[in-house]
């Protein structure tokens, strides 16, 4: 399962629901992006350091974008930019998720509902 940056976010707020949710997922993992998009949020060196032993305590992997998932989700901007607002950190978060053949878990469901081919779990809080 690929976690969104916003329930990765939620967790490192101290959200129960969603440091349950990713205690329990066998093989959690996240896109390069949203560890990109957690640690522009950092206030201090203290969230960084938790931030990282986080992601070594409950072996969460980092995908990295490769050529696939920046060739899909060019496609993506391209198609759906102006139509239904994507943005390109979501574009290649959805990416990684469907080149993966992960399900998504995000509480914002309206930023990725049109993707074909992307599976979503919706997070609620």
């Amino acid at each position: 399962m690929l976690f969104d940056s916003d329930v990765v976010i939620w967790c490192l707020r101290g959200k129960p629901s969603a440091q349950s949710l990713l205690n329990t997922v066998r093989d959690p993992a996240i896109s390069a992006v949203s560890y990109m998009e957690v640690c522009r949020g950092f206030k201090n060196k203290q969230e960084a350091l938790y931030w990282k032993s986080l992601i070594y305590e409950l072996n969460i992997k980092v995908l990295p974008i490769d050529e696939n998932i920046s060739a899909k989700a060019m496609y993506w901007v391209e198609e759906f930019s102006l139509s239904h607002g994507l943005d390109i950190p979501d574009a290649l978060i959805a990416a990684t998720a469907t080149t993966h053949g992960l399900p998504l878990i995000t509480g914002n469901i309206k930023d990725y509902n049109f993707l074909p081919s992307l599976v979503i779990q919706h997070f609620k809080e």
